[in-house]
This record gives C-alpha cells, structure tokens and sequence, in this order.
C-alpha cells in the first residue's frame, strides 16, 4: 500500500471533534482518481455482486431498471481498490481523528448516482446502518468522483448530529 500523505492540523482535528465532520481537499491523485471512476463504471455496468445480493437498489425497487444502485464490499469483485493512495489517507486520517489503537475495518460501499437520474440519497445517519447494540469509534469517509457542487446534489452535514442518538 502506499505510504500516507495527509497530515491534519489541530484544527482540522478539533473541527472534526466539535462539528462531527471534516470535508478535505483530494486525498489522492488526479490518476488515481481516474482509476477509480473506471473501477466503479466497470463495476455499475456488469452489475457486478447484483446476483449475490452485494449490488442492489438503494431506493427499494430492486427491479432490472435500479434508480439508486449501490454495491457493498467493491473490493471483494475489484481487489486494486485495497491498494490506492486514498485508502492509506483514509486510514492514516482515521487514526490522527481517533488514535493509533484504531483497528483497521473496512466497511465499504459505492452508490451510482448519475446527474438527473434515479432517486434522491435520503436524509440518513451513517450509524443507523451499525449494530445498535454496539458502541462504535469510528470515520466514514466519501469521496465523489465527480464534481460534488449545491447544484448538483452535494453531501450536507447537519453539525453537531454526531452527539445525538439514531434518529428514528
């Protein structure tokens, strides 16, 4: 894996504390970002996992038109993706968050959201999709492939969400 390249500063971290999130500039290359949208095409167009039950229809319809396809554990069908520079960040960002005792467990998902198509990504909380029995120290982290803009969808943040209980 490559070795990290992403220092945060202390306020970096203490905004992360306080507000729940932290939005960066690129935690990888421009190459490597074009090796990962090339990745998740190949992905998306073969409906790779769709038989398994890995690649389904986020929006609930699970029909052969999905307006919201997404695909859990890409790469388990694409195994490059363990070697990239944006995972070493993510997990070296991770642990200046966290701590070094951070165990590394990586959960992870695609979503094909292509301009003015399929559904909206709902208002949700990333914990809601964790085990309510367990309490969890730990980073999600998102990376579009592709300008994320106002106008065009982007992830919102509601400060400060992190300290509250599950919505229902």
């Amino acid at each position: 894996m490559p070795s990290p390249t992403v220092t945060l500063t202390q306020d970096q971290i203490d905004h992360f504390h306080e507000k729940g999130y932290l939005s960066l500039d690129a935690i990888t290359t421009p190459d490597e970002l074009k090796h990962l949208r090339e990745v998740y095409d190949r992905l998306f167009t073969n409906r790779t996992g769709w038989e398994s039950g890995d690649q389904f229809d986020l929006a609930g319809t699970d029909d052969n038109t999905p307006t919201l396809p997404q695909l859990l554990g890409p790469s388990k069908y694409a195994p490059e993706l363990q070697d990239t520079l944006y995972r070493a960040n993510a997990s070296a960002i991770a642990r200046q968050l966290l701590g070094n005792d951070l165990e590394d467990r990586v959960g992870e998902h695609m979503i094909l959201k292509p301009a003015s198509y399929g559904a909206p990504t709902p208002w949700h909380q990333d914990q809601a999709y964790h085990d309510p029995t367990l309490s969890y120290r730990n980073v999600n982290f998102w990376l579009p492939l592709d300008d994320a803009t106002v106008e065009s969808g982007c992830l919102h943040f509601v400060p400060g969400s992190h300290r509250m209980d599950v919505m229902p």
